[in-house]
């Protein structure tokens, strides 16, 4: 039976799809490149490559499934040819295993789970403490910057971050190990 949509609705579709995963693709591209701006490039040259294939999926299958194959195949296109990825790094193989690895937990909701431990874990901290964290990860300030804001030296604050990601670390190992509520 020939597909009766027409091009608003595909382009609706696919637009409704993407907003609904764009955050897990966001995060798997990440996961797998080292330098955010590179994942970045990568996800949005990705998200071309979906929309000019969009055609080829079909709606009512598992859009996350298809996206991440594109993805996975940039990942490689981008590992070919760019001149800084230096000769040290993942064998194709080994990024074909991690790929795999993150659908299973994908797949199995570790993700969610994880970054669920992560918020609680956060939130526990002290005001300042989640200032300073703010202020590197979401706000990708300098140690330079957070140490003039925070009136730290740059030598505290490093320490100051490097142990509160040691102790995110050993919070979220903490919740996760916990056995799950009855929802």
């Amino acid at each position: 039976m020939p597909d009766e949509t027409t091009d608003d609705e595909r382009t609706e579709a696919f637009l409704r799809l993407l907003g609904e995963h764009e955050r897990r693709l966001a995060i798997y591209v990440t996961g797998l490149i080292a330098c955010p701006q590179d994942a970045q490039d990568i996800l949005q040259e990705g998200k071309i490559v979906m929309w000019r294939q969009f055609h080829q999926f079909e709606l009512g299958t598992n859009f996350a499934a298809w996206a991440r194959k594109i993805l996975f195949y940039q990942i490689l296109a981008y590992r070919r040819k760019s001149k800084r990825v230096a000769a040290a790094t993942l064998s194709d193989r080994m990024l074909e295993i991690l790929c795999e690895e993150t659908e299973s937990a994908m797949k199995e909701d570790r993700w969610i789970r994880r970054e669920k431990a992560l918020e609680c874990c956060v939130e526990k901290l002290p005001e300042d403490h989640r200032d300073i964290l703010e202020m590197r990860y979401r706000d990708e300030s300098s140690i330079e910057r957070i140490s003039h804001r925070t009136e730290r030296t740059e030598g505290a604050v490093y320490r100051l971050l490097s142990r509160l990601r040691k102790n995110l670390y050993d919070c979220v190992e903490k919740e996760l190990s916990r056995p799950l509520s009855p929802s």
